[in-house]
């Protein structure tokens, strides 16, 4: 898996490629903390090259999300999640937590 981050003036997008599992999914984490330790807490996670997220991945996700939105400091929203990826979080439920959006673009404009 790779990872990669951008700074913009209004949020960070977090870029993920390949499949986050349990042995990859500590590298998406450290990238959030990165973040969140700057004090920054508006997130944009781009999923668009996410081929599998598992459990584990998901619990990322929600554990950033609540870190972000504690005492109202931010959100973490997602974007373009592949249709594999898409699926998985409609059976999780997470289309009902998180905002989805079908482009960074809109995700970014809508922090």
């Amino acid at each position: 898996m790779d990872v990669s981050t951008q700074r913009f003036k209004r949020c960070d997008v977090v870029k993920a490629s390949g499949r986050v599992d349990a042995a990859t999914a500590p590298e998406l984490e450290a990238a959030f903390n990165a973040i969140t330790e700057q004090g920054r807490f508006t997130i944009v996670c781009d999923m668009s090259q996410v081929d599998f997220i598992s459990s584990i991945g998901l619990r990322v996700l929600i554990d950033v999300r609540r870190r972000c939105r504690r005492y109202s400091r931010g959100d973490l929203v997602l974007a373009s999640p592949s249709a594999n990826v898409d699926s998985t979080l409609e059976l999780a439920g997470f289309h009902t937590l998180f905002d989805v959006y079908q482009t960074t673009l809109e995700a970014v404009g809508s922090v």
